[in-house]
């Protein structure tokens, strides 16, 4: 898959020092739009996203990742190759993706009138007359195929997947986005008809454009792109996810060297007004890379792993609070009591003004790194309008995360983290089987 658009916590950015002005607006079809003017380069990149992510599938995983690569292998015509050398030829760059919440597809081209009018053209094709083809569906089904019989042999991909089954339960979130091998040898070509049918609408859409072009040129290439759509209606929202009640363990047995070790439960959807507590309380405890605690004391003072980190991962309903490591099978129950010792320590106690202040200085210095490409931005407007997210979150990040303070972060750890319920999933070698001899 391109470029993946559901985020984890901070990957919105923008291309100079200050925060970008983001001008916002609907098309004559409905479709919010997000832009922002960026003529230091002559080039436009565009998103249009839709919510139609894995959340839709219903009872056939990968359905939606299936039909979101399918839209650029035949439309109005076009083959495949047609497609391709379309915009190649033009220097422009197609993507598409799905996950979770939303799927999109993507435009990089020139800022050249005449180029970028004939690559929207090709794009506006695909994404309003996509045609399915029989061949291209049976080729891109058995790609996604030899892809989940990789997966089998990844010990990480196994952990992943086994985690968000046990967090998420019968919630869509706890299915591969990609589906399973059953699940996508039971899809149909008359399925990707319909789910485009009923997804891939205006009603259904936000538009994200950063570049080299004036306020009314980027609304031409948003009411061109979205006027070709039916206006059709908005997805249903994603169910609610229910908080666990018990804590669980799930062992799975792999010939890998280390024990694939991840720990959570349910965390915040985007939004949240804990983010920020949870953020930069999180940044101290397994965020912060080589400077968290996690990685102090499991690598550092106990050398049982070579990191350590955790994360919240907040989607439309509440997404997971993970928190991973890797170590030999002989060493994991240890690692796991020190994972937790330092969990339940953190909830207790928080973070110390020193390692508050800390994490407040690396989170805020490190932002205008942040905001330097157009790229960023665009994920950053795709982010904004898929979560309705507020326009201002830019501007004001800093500020929020300067005004969190340790009992916020106690308060917020607290109420959304729970050791006694939280999900342990270990791939890897049984303890004595020599598999992890070489560590």
């Amino acid at each position: 898959m391109t470029t993946r658009i559901f985020l984890l916590f901070v990957l919105w950015t923008g291309s100079v020092h200050a925060s970008p002005d983001i001008q916002t607006w609907t098309t004559d079809q409905g479709v919010q739009v997000l832009f922002v003017e960026a003529r230091q380069l002559p080039m436009v990149d565009l998103q249009v996203l839709f919510h139609a992510g894995s959340t839709g599938n219903g009872d056939k995983p990968g359905l939606s990742a299936l039909t979101n690569h399918m839209l650029s292998q035949g439309a109005d015509g076009l083959s495949a190759d047609d497609i391709s050398q379309a915009f190649e030829s033009l220097g422009a760059v197609y993507g598409s993706d799905a996950g979770y919440d939303s799927a999109m597809v993507s435009l990089r081209s020139l800022s050249d009138k005449a180029k970028l009018d004939k690559a929207l053209e090709t794009l506006e094709r695909v994404l309003a007359k996509p045609d399915f083809p029989v061949d291209a569906f049976e080729r891109e089904r058995n790609r996604m195929l030899i892809g989940l019989r990789a997966k089998k042999q990844n010990p990480g991909s196994l952990a992943r997947d086994a985690f968000y089954a046990a967090v998420f339960n019968e919630h869509p979130y706890s299915r591969p986005v990609e589906g399973t091998e059953d699940s996508l040898q039971a899809i149909t070509l008359d399925d990707l008809r319909a789910f485009h049918e009923r997804y891939y609408v205006a009603a259904n859409a936000v538009v994200a454009i950063v570049g080299d072009l004036t306020r009314n040129e980027a609304g031409r290439i948003a009411n061109r792109l979205t006027g070709a759509l039916p206006r059709g209606r908005p997805a249903d929202p994603v169910p609610g996810v229910e908080p666990l009640t018990e804590a669980e363990r799930v062992f799975i047995e792999h010939p890998s060297q280390q024990m694939h070790i991840l720990m959570g439960q349910p965390g915040i959807r985007r939004g949240d007004e804990d983010y920020f507590p949870l953020y930069v309380g999180n940044h101290v405890l397994g965020g912060g890379g080589m400077i968290s605690r996690l990685f102090a004391e499991i690598r550092e003072k106990r050398g049982l792993s070579y990191s350590a980190y955790s994360y919240f991962s907040p989607m439309k309903q509440p997404g997971p609070f993970v928190a991973g490591l890797q170590t030999r099978a002989d060493q994991a129950e240890e690692a796991i009591a020190v994972l937790k010792d330092n969990l339940r320590r953190f909830i207790a106690e928080g973070p110390t003004a020193e390692e508050l202040e800390a994490s407040k200085k690396n989170i805020t210095g490190g932002f205008p790194l942040r905001i330097d490409s157009n790229n960023e931005i665009l994920a950053y407007l795709a982010a904004i309008g898929i979560y309705d997210l507020p326009l201002d979150y830019l501007d004001t990040f800093n500020d929020r995360v300067e005004a969190v303070t340790i009992e916020q972060i106690r308060d917020a750890f607290a109420r959304r983290v729970s050791p006694d319920t939280i999900v342990t999933v270990m791939v890897g070698p049984a303890p004595g089987s020599g598999e992890d001899a070489a560590n």
